[in-house]
């Protein structure tokens, strides 16, 4: 069963806070929609009938039907994993094999330990169990990879795999592109001006007519990089210049450029395809086709999936930026790897 947004409007008071939009979530797919923290919950409260929708329907096959993933969920803390589960179990009367999802989310060896002795990340292992337990029609999953480590990150997107093959619907709300980029399969971004579909690196190819390849060779073969030394920011009125190897990370969100540096944002003018060629010389790289990466700052290339991977960043916040599967391969001549 598909998850549609028809015509679909929320507005308070005399504000916006989404005009209308329609969006279908098929069966067997993931959709992400990025956007603040006001939209989300918004989301999330009609989705629950806390709230109501201004105008438009939201249509999906019965309320019981859908499971929620929230990012701030409280669990029984003196129970243990197995406990917990099996109180679960028996609450949603689930005919779905406890040891089979226990063994999904690999918590195996964690089920005789109490909820409040686990790390966030495991805790957010059971989390996710106790909604595969319900086994829902559709999945509404709230920020799901805030702050996990790389273990639990590779096991949600395992898990969203399997989602994928059982023909669940799965949206995840959240509010960071590359959460977006790691686990769905179609992208949009809502916010007050309405829905815009955030193309992939592979949409992007196939959009692109041959003409327009052919003239960017002919450019890009006529054109040399232009070494510049500052990179110009502005901060409350104020312009200040960065150095390159300043620079973690670049990030292009709702049209506007932000250059990550030591896990602050500095909003630039420039747009990404400027930043890309100005910064060429000083080792940065196009990981994707909303970041820009510094080389230079990278500890570890990150396979998730045979098509998604990610760089971590080593930098105080360890930040990690998505790095698409063809500039996957660019990048691995560049290091000179097979």
């Amino acid at each position: 069963m598909s998850l549609k947004f028809i015509g679909t409007e929320k507005h308070m008071h005399d504000t916006i806070v989404f005009p209308a939009f329609d969006l279908t979530i098929t069966a067997g797919e993931v959709a992400a929609i990025c956007s603040n923290v006001n939209v989300r919950e918004q989301l999330i409260d009609i989705l629950l009938g806390k709230k109501l929708l201004s105008n438009g329907e939201i249509q999906y096959s019965d309320e019981k039907k859908l499971a929620f993933f929230f990012l701030n969920e409280g669990l029984h803390e003196l129970l243990t994993v197995q406990e917990l589960l099996k109180f679960y179990h028996q609450l949603y009367q689930s005919k779905q094999s406890l040891e089979e999802i226990t063994r999904l989310v690999q918590l195996d060896s964690k089920k005789n330990i109490k909820i409040k002795n686990l790390t966030y990340s495991e805790k957010k292992r059971v989390q996710l169990a106790y909604i595969l337990i319900q086994n829902a029609e559709t999945y509404i999953m709230e920020e799901p990879d805030q702050n996990l480590d790389i273990e639990s990150k590779r096991i949600f997107i395992a898990v969203f795999n399997e989602l994928r093959k059982l023909q669940k619907t799965v949206l995840v709300l959240t509010s960071h592109l590359e959460t977006a980029v790691t686990l769905a399969d179609k992208i949009v971004r809502l916010d007050d001006n309405g829905l815009h579909v955030i193309q992939t690196e592979e949409g992007e190819s196939e959009e692109t007519p041959k003409e327009t390849v052919i003239e960017d060779e002919i450019e890009e073969k006529i054109v040399q990089p232009i070494r510049f030394e500052k990179i110009p920011t502005k901060v409350n009125e104020k312009i200040v210049l960065f150095d390159p190897p300043e620079i973690d990370y670049i990030e292009s969100t709702e049209g506007q450029t932000f250059l990550h540096i030591k896990g602050e944002n500095f909003h630039c003018s420039f747009t990404l395809n400027e930043l890309e060629e100005r910064l060429l010389p000083f080792g940065f790289f196009r990981c994707h086709r909303s970041y820009i990466v510094n080389l230079q700052k990278v500890r570890e290339v990150i396979t998730w999936t045979r098509n998604s991977y990610s760089l971590v960043l080593d930098d105080g916040e360890k930040s990690s930026v998505p790095l698409s599967k063809t500039k996957m391969a660019d990048l691995k001549g560049m290091l000179g790897l097979k």
